[in-house]
């Protein structure tokens, strides 16, 4: 019997976060003096997994930490979130990872060290596992090395147990993409950003990237940063527009984005309704540093939602077989 709405399949770091506005570092061992600095829950997976149980969405994580302060964090911050940690693996051969995150408000670099990033494989999701959920979810496909041979058949299994899937796969630090493509068949929510969305279809138009991407999943969200996002689904294509927020850190606001659009979606809600509430998460996660620290909970999100204002976008869909 299904326990958990959301299986996470997923990475585990926690982020050191360094904010000055106009930040810019410097060597010859020169010091650059900082306004902030954060230790917080990080890692596209966990962000996202935080968020899913902030809305009250029942959320499992599988995924391996090293036995050491990072990897002890993490696991108490994710329980401290009502989230099961118990499928997660603790290695003491492994390092737990770490990003550290030079902010200036609107903009950001981060330095990764994978640690144990990479190292879940396919395998490890068990179908015992995969039994407990309704859906399961993967981000930050690049970055998990041993977890990307497995996944066709891991989404294979994940459906034939009666699961959907949905897949964020970030940013590709070697600029190469031709992976995710094969993928896509067996995704049923594929939720890229605007740049991830372009560098995947080789298109320079957000409208021809969408079209692409139309094609290959049954439904597509494509977050555009202060513009919004634009969702398209059974034939549907809408966007929205945030109102102007004072943005403080925009750490973790697409995974936010993502927990939204899948809890609308998990929910059988319009696609309106649905990409309102993502735009509504990922808006209001920037007000603190960290992407944990200002989810909303449900009830906020919706208030906030309310107000957005859905448009129909028909370009996404001209010549397209959804037409």
């Amino acid at each position: 019997m299904q326990k958990y709405d959301v299986l996470v399949a997923g990475e585990l770091n926690p982020d050191l976060i360094l904010s000055t506005q106009d930040l810019e570092p410097r060597f010859d061992q020169q010091e650059t003096l900082l306004e902030d600095a954060h230790l917080v829950i990080g890692s596209s997976s966990a962000i996202f997994a935080c968020a899913a149980a902030r809305l009250g969405l029942k959320v499992i994580f599988a995924g391996l930490v090293g036995s050491d302060l990072f990897g002890r964090f993490m696991l108490a911050s994710l329980e401290e979130c009502d989230i099961d940690v118990s499928p997660v693996i603790v290695d003491a051969n492994l390092k737990t990872g770490l990003s550290v995150i030079l902010n200036r408000g609107t903009d950001r670099a981060i330095l990764t060290h994978l640690g144990a990033i990479a190292s879940l494989e396919a395998a490890q999701v068990t179908d015992e596992l995969l039994s407990k959920a309704r859906h399961l979810h993967i981000a930050s496909y690049f970055l998990q090395v041993n977890l990307q041979p497995g996944l066709p058949d891991l989404f294979r299994r994940a459906h034939s147990l009666g699961l959907t899937i949905s897949l964020d796969t970030n940013w590709d630090p070697e600029g190469q993409w031709s992976q995710v493509q094969p993928l896509l068949p067996e995704v049923d929510i594929f939720l890229p950003n605007q740049a991830e969305a372009l560098a995947l279809t080789g298109s320079d138009d957000i409208s021809q990237a969408t079209r692409i991407l139309n094609e290959a999943v049954p439904a597509l969200a494509i977050k555009l940063g202060k513009e919004g996002a634009l969702a398209v689904r059974g034939g549907k294509a809408v966007r929205v527009r945030p109102p102007t927020m004072q943005v403080v850190d925009t750490v973790g606001a697409g995974d936010c984005f993502d927990a939204g659009f899948l809890y609308g979606y998990l929910k059988d809600w319009p696609l309106e309704q649905t990409l309102k509430l993502g735009v509504a998460l990922g808006s209001l996660s920037t007000r603190s540093p960290g992407g944990t620290s200002a989810q909303p909970s449900l009830q906020e999100a919706q208030d906030f939602a309310q107000n957005l204002l859905v448009v129909p976008d028909e370009l996404a869909l001209q010549g397209s077989q959804a037409e």
